[in-house]
């Protein structure tokens, strides 16, 4: 006669609910499937059903009790994992939204500001509009499935109840100077393009003093800038494969 133990029903449950919490972690704060504007409950359920279909691929997991302290702290660290790789996805998209935002500022364009509802602030129009071009281009390179199958592979690699380690939270903080980096050289053709109309507008106001500069710069300051913009446009998919290639590579090496 078939007996059902209770360690058993532990490790069935077990089997689900651990990489649910990491999964479900990374789902809830990565920028695609993270935003307001996706229901909890689509999130919820894509979350358990990779897990479901998951399940046979991973590794043996602990058998804990769920009501035990021992399971509120592994549940703790399974969030900070997911967490942590949620977070670099999300600096991947960021680097193009601080690139829309320089340029704005650079346009003139600072001022228009337009509600974004994946991070719930106000952001330049020109940086809403990058950004939604690398979460397309996000998509259309497949990375929302390379992502996730990071996500999987990590349980055979960084052990449920695995404390990251300082070197990975140093590596992700240094994470920032890179997309910090990233931006500036992305925007800096256009930052030294309209430096040098300002440079022009300057020198034009000390040649002709009855000339109205202010009236003249603005819409030709604007104008140039989306000349800049669209010139440079065709060399952003390419630079986006290759951070996106950088980030997910990071990924699989923190596991390690």
């Amino acid at each position: 006669m078939f007996e059902l133990t209770a360690a058993q029903v532990t490790a069935w449950f077990g089997q689900i609910w651990w990489p649910f919490i990491r999964i479900g972690s990374f789902m809830m704060l990565v920028p695609i499937f993270g935003g307001a504007n996706m229901p909890a409950q689509v999130r919820v359920g894509l979350t358990m059903m990779i897990c479901i279909i998951a399940a046979p691929l991973m590794p043996p997991m602990p058998e804990v009790d769920p009501l035990s302290l021992d399971a509120i702290l592994i549940a703790g660290r399974e969030i900070l994992i997911g967490g942590i790789l949620a977070l670099l996805i999300e600096l991947l998209f960021s680097i193009f939204m601080t690139l829309g935002q320089i340029l704005s500022t650079q346009m003139g364009l600072g001022m228009a500001m337009m509600n974004d509802p994946i991070n719930g602030v106000s952001i330049a129009a020109i940086g809403k509009y990058y950004q939604l071009y690398a979460v397309l281009l996000f998509l259309a390179l497949n990375g929302h499935l390379v992502a996730l199958e990071i996500v999987v592979q990590s349980f055979n690699t960084w052990q449920v109840g695995d404390f990251p380690s300082q070197h990975v939270l140093d590596t992700v903080i240094t994470q920032f100077n890179w997309m910090i980096g990233a931006a500036l050289l992305l925007s800096l053709p256009a930052v030294v393009a309209m430096l040098l109309v300002n440079i022009a507008f300057g020198v034009m106001n000390r040649a002709a003093p009855q000339l109205n500069v202010f009236a003249l710069g603005f819409p030709m300051t604007m104008l140039l800038g989306l000349m800049c913009l669209f010139l440079t446009l065709s060399g952003i998919p390419d630079n986006f494969a290759r951070l996106c290639g950088e980030i997910l590579t990071l990924m699989t090496r923190l596991e390690g």
